[in-house]
């Protein structure tokens, strides 16, 4: 079995060889990359691509541009373009808007951030706040208009929505949205979905985490609203619970040679799902998650074994 041990060292190893995609030389996939669409335009993302909270986040706190750098170039040298970030990361969006413009990569990218500046009270000097923290983060991504902007855990939608509807309006975004990683916010979540018009939505989903399938997502396919699902591994806690473990080999039934390529096709899978987009500190980590937009997803009765294979391990 090729472990995700194993598959790193070979990924590893064979780019830095031959400086070329890991994913097609390892043999792991046929060289088509699952691709979804947008419902509002059919404009077609990559199902997998990076988020930049967590030890990414760590990364750009530290000021390590070199390591953004080389986890941005797995991404785009593997055929990803989802790059999805936000002010409230510490200095991830502003680290990776400078590493971006050096490497002249702006249009290789679909790059989407947020809007959380909280409401106290509402009136203009939250508007204000709001508007400015925009203008920083268009400036940082480089080029207008921005693919994406979303009010970050629908902090202030009163206030901060209609800011993103001027944006579109004004041709400065393609898309807008909102976001929720926190399930007692998912009652407010869906009315909002249901109410105003959105392109994106962002919500965390994972093996052991599929609240979002029974309030979330058939909203957001009943309205056509594209889906980003963040927390894909649940921060680490799916780490913990499989750690040792190999994966089981049933799973290469459906491509998944590594944990990672585990969790994210679970994800991938739904059908409501348009991109998964997992943060990373590692190029050899990112070359890994974009393993698994490659091959095919598992059908309702894997995604059911899945669930039951996570469900009887160890809690974290």
């Amino acid at each position: 079995m090729l472990t995700r041990r194993r598959y790193l060292q070979l990924a590893t190893a064979t780019c830095a060889a031959l400086g070329s995609q890991p994913l097609r030389l390892l043999g792991q996939h046929d060289g088509t990359m699952l691709r979804r669409a947008i419902p509002s335009t059919g404009e077609e993302l990559p199902i997998v691509g990076l988020g930049s909270s967590a030890s990414f986040r760590s990364l750009a706190n530290d000021g390590d541009s070199a390591a953004i750098r080389a986890v941005l170039e797995a991404l785009i040298d593997g055929g990803g373009t989802v790059f999805d970030t936000a002010p409230g990361y510490g200095s991830s969006e502003a680290v990776a808007g400078q590493v971006v413009a050096e490497m002249n990569a702006r249009e290789q990218l679909f790059w989407a951030t947020k809007l959380n500046v909280a409401g106290f009270g509402g009136g203009n000097a939250d508007r204000d706040r709001a508007w400015a923290q925009v203008e920083t983060s268009l400036e940082i991504a480089g080029a207008e208009p921005v693919d994406l902007i979303q009010v970050h855990n629908l902090a202030d939608m009163e206030t901060q929505l209609p800011i993103l509807q001027e944006l579109k309006a004004a041709g400065r975004a393609r898309y807008i949205g909102a976001t929720s990683t926190f399930k007692p916010r998912y009652e407010a979540f869906a009315e909002y979905m249901k109410s105003e018009p959105l392109d994106f939505i962002g919500v965390d989903y994972a093996v052991d985490n599929t609240s979002a399938e029974d309030e979330i997502f058939p909203i957001a396919q009943d309205r056509g609203i594209a889906v980003l699902v963040y927390l894909p591994f649940g921060r680490s806690r799916l780490w913990e619970r499989v750690d040792g473990r190999d994966v089981p080999s049933w799973a290469e039934d459906f491509g998944a040679t590594t944990w990672a390529q585990f969790f994210i096709k679970y994800a991938a899978s739904h059908p409501a799902v348009t991109v998964v987009t997992p943060a990373t500190s590692r190029p050899h980590h990112m070359v890994d998650n974009l393993g698994a937009a490659y091959g095919r997803m598992p059908n309702a009765e894997e995604r059911q074994r899945m669930v039951d294979y996570v469900a009887e391990l160890p809690a974290a």
